[in-house]
């Protein structure tokens, strides 16, 4: 049997089907402060949510390959479509541990929910996976979860409208069953979200506890690298690099908006030349 080392300063991938995961990234910054973190956002691609599985999975393999190539010790995935679809996929084909957002999520969204009533927000693809209803009733059978696709959320996002009348006003259709459903917490299934997190509580109410599903994944990621021995050690000067498939417009204040802070080591990657893919076989869905 390994043993597992002391530390390790090697750094920890994330990956995103855009800038989203970032807030995921701002969470291992948070409480990682020693750790580099290694970041890749699929730009040219996104968005994934209205993907199918296999298409989507194909995708999360080229990018897990290109990051392992970085030499990271672990994978975040991120995305909540991603860890939807190709979750399996990832730990089967990768030899660095990989950690998704669905698991760690649906258990905080159990432990802060005692009657069981929880729901979801998400892309279409995250929806309809059905992977956090799956998840949740895995802990507890008598749950009871309510999901609700918000596609329009993301683009709302991305064009910086987080506290616009319109934004408001698309958030109210889309919460209307999800606030009448006396719920106890709400999951945020998508990375964007929670820079909607005011307009959606004040909808939701004091008594719904939201949760941000790309900060609970980075908790989960920072348990298991302190229970393999992983960490970077203590006084490391953490070294960040950022790649992106494409630089969205208005990519540097939605991206300091996502992370708190200006990115530092961005390169845009040429999709016309692919050598930073590892070009998989095609994958069949589970």
């Amino acid at each position: 049997m390994t043993v597992p080392a002391s530390h390790d300063p090697r750094p920890i991938g994330v990956f995103d089907s855009g800038i989203g995961g970032l807030t995921a990234a701002r969470e291992i910054f948070r409480i990682l402060p020693h750790e580099s973190v290694i970041y890749f956002g699929d730009c040219a691609r996104l968005p994934y949510g209205s993907k199918s599985q296999e298409t989507v999975t194909r995708f999360s393999l080229e990018i897990a390959h290109f990051l392992v190539r970085q030499n990271i010790k672990c994978l975040l995935v991120a995305c909540n479509t991603a860890s939807s679809y190709a979750l399996t996929a990832l730990e089967r084909s990768l030899e660095v541990p990989v950690v998704g957002v669905i698991r760690a999520t649906a258990r905080v969204a159990v432990e802060k929910s005692p009657h069981g009533r929880i729901g979801v927000v998400g892309t279409l693809g995250t929806v309809a996976s059905k992977a956090f209803p799956q998840a949740i009733e895995a802990l507890t059978p008598a749950a009871s979860v309510l999901s609700r696709a918000c596609p329009l959320f993301v683009p709302l996002v991305e064009e910086g409208w987080t506290h616009h009348p319109v934004t408001r006003q698309i958030a109210e259709e889309y919460l209307h069953e999800l606030k009448n459903g006396n719920l106890e917490s709400l999951i945020l299934g998508c990375t964007h979200y929670p820079l909607l997190h005011d307009v959606i509580g004040e909808i939701m109410g004091p008594g719904v506890q939201l949760i941000d599903s790309g900060a609970e994944a980075a908790r989960a990621l920072a348990e298991l690298l302190r229970d393999r021995g992983q960490l970077a050690p203590a006084g490391a000067a953490a070294a960040h690099h950022f790649y992106l498939s494409d630089e969205p417009r208005n990519f540097a204040a939605t991206a300091k908006a996502f992370l708190g802070r200006s990115l530092s080591k961005v390169s845009i990657v040429d999709q016309t030349d692919l050598p930073w893919f590892e070009r998989t076989p095609p994958v069949t869905a589970p």
